[in-house]
């Protein structure tokens, strides 16, 4: 979604792309990916939870970006275009190794890869698939690199080479590495790993689908009923209350060199007087819904005036160039609407409103002028008027005032009515 010089935006700002249509995503990766077929099992988690998805998939064993660099299958599925996603997910223990060798062994095909993507598809996002260190550190390796010796030396190396991959790219990481060290320390005694110590169990893959769910869709995967084939439901629920706080209580750690956008904003009230800051991130269009009724805003930074109390859910929605949205809501709660207008005589032909400092009547009578009157007699506004809806700017103190029209056939019209707090 990166590099992208948009010429037409111009189909309709109001047309926002929901996720929840159909998500395109494809998968390239290998063995961690395929066993237990990842893909679909993500798939099967988002439909259960009512979004759509199309699903892809290149896993050959033991890849690295390298192979996949040069092999015919995933270039061929990364130049079909039209991918709203695309997974990167390196060779187990590759990005592990000594900064130096990840540096020239790893991250060029990283880049080579994401560098295809951007070509053939401008508005797909990359997310790099942060994996799990085997459950007793590399053994093979631990000689040469005693760092990765344990399975927290190797969890932190994928972890930092994954997180510097995904700046470099300008890309989205997918956390699953950190949603399984998360869930060892919390549920020991539900096993993830196969008896190789490497790959995973269902329970394993689940998690990996979990957090790809909330990466993706940007939203919580608790009490989806979707639990695989051998998972139990309190396995289940713990795999997903885990992969989804690990992935949206961070959310801007795992997504803040991508392109995705992240909607959000503060506001400043006065009465029934809102003003609102947008703070948004990497959006390019705006859509404020007040939650009165009113009339949807495009403005960056709106003010609103609410004409009744109440609480009042305000809900921005922010979108790319490549119509990629994200929604962030608040309660505004209105407790008084200051200086409404009590009319204690009236003639039916006239309407007067008064609110936050503007004074509006409306009128059928061809009128010639009116003068506006205190309690005290004291002329507080005058002017020429004509037939219709006029206002004029005032600012009145609560209290009694008279309205006196003069029509063009020399009649006069006289209301009395109140300024009340």
């Amino acid at each position: 979604m990166k590099h992208l010089s948009l010429t037409l935006v111009l189909l309709s700002f109001w047309a926002f792309t929901s996720l929840a249509q159909q998500t395109k995503v494809l998968f390239i990766g290998n063995s961690y990916t395929g066993v237990n077929d990842l893909p679909n099992m993500f798939k099967n988690l988002a439909l259960s939870l009512g979004d759509s998805v199309t699903i892809d998939s290149n896993t050959p064993g033991g890849f690295t970006f390298n192979q996949h660099s040069v092999n015919a299958s995933t270039l061929q599925k990364i130049q079909q275009g039209n991918w709203d996603f695309i997974i990167l997910q390196g060779q187990s223990q590759e990005p592990a190794f000594p900064p130096s060798q990840v540096s020239t062994q790893t991250y060029p095909y990283a880049k080579k890869l994401d560098s295809l993507i951007q070509v053939y598809n401008p508005c797909a996002e990359t997310v790099f698939y942060m994996t799990w260190g085997r459950k007793n550190g590399d053994a093979s390796n631990c000689a040469s690199y005693p760092v990765i010796c344990t399975y927290d030396g190797m969890q932190q190396r994928l972890r930092e080479s994954y997180l510097e991959m995904t700046q470099d790219n300008q890309a989205t990481c997918a956390p699953v590495g950190v949603a399984w060290r998360t869930f060892r320390n919390l549920y020991p005694a539900t096993e993830l790993y196969q008896t190789d110590e490497s790959h995973p169990l269902e329970e394993g893959t689940y998690l990996a689908a979990c957090v790809f769910y909330s990466t993706i869709f940007r939203k919580s995967c608790q009490g989806a009923q979707y639990m695989g084939t051998g998972i139990t439901n309190s396995d289940g629920f713990n795999l997903q209350t885990v992969a989804s706080a690990t992935v949206l209580d961070s959310l801007e750690n795992w997504q803040q060199y991508g392109s995705l956008p992240a909607a959000r904003f503060n506001f400043t009230q006065t009465a029934n007087q809102v003003n609102f800051t947008n703070q948004s991130l990497r959006a390019t269009q705006y859509s404020w819904n007040f939650g009165d009724g009113s009339a949807l805003s495009t403005q960056n930074n709106p003010q609103h005036t609410y004409t009744s109390t109440g609480q009042y859910i305000v809900t921005l929605t922010a979108q790319t160039a490549c119509g990629e949205s994200n929604k962030y809501t608040d309660t505004i709660t209105v407790s008084a609407v200051p200086n409404g207008i009590d009319e204690l005589e009236n003639d039916p032909d006239i309407q007067i409103h008064y609110q936050l400092g503007l004074l509006k009547w409306a009128t059928t009578e061809d009128l010639k002028d009116m003068t506006l009157y205190d309690a005290q007699g004291k002329i507080v506004y005058q002017n020429t008027i004509r037939r219709g809806i006029q206002e004029a700017p005032l600012s009145l103190a609560t209290g009694i005032y008279i309205i006196q029209f003069n029509t063009k056939r020399g009649q006069m019209i006289k209301s009395r009515f109140a300024i009340v707090p």
